[in-house]
């Protein structure tokens, strides 16, 4: 999803700075487009490392045979990072 806004926030800043030749004089529509084109890179930059970064975890199974009825246990236990 925060790939999708930053692709979203560069496109709207590439036509407010590119497209648009409306002057206002009581805002710079350039400057604007240029904040918004970078807010869109660093969010999708953002997106793209969240979405790569793994969770790591850890399985641990343990074998053991009962000693009453001589029949074999397996035990699974199994811990992941919790997110942030």
């Amino acid at each position: 999803m925060s790939i999708g806004l930053g692709i979203f926030l560069f496109v709207v800043g590439a036509i407010l700075t590119f497209a648009l030749n409306v002057q206002a004089d009581w805002i710079d529509l350039d400057l604007v487009g240029y904040l918004l084109m970078g807010a869109g890179v660093i969010v999708a930059i953002i997106g793209i490392v969240l979405m790569v970064r793994k969770r790591q975890s850890v399985t641990t199974v343990r074998t053991s045979v009962d000693p009453e009825t001589g029949s074999r246990v397996d035990q699974r236990a199994t811990e992941s990072d919790p997110l942030p």
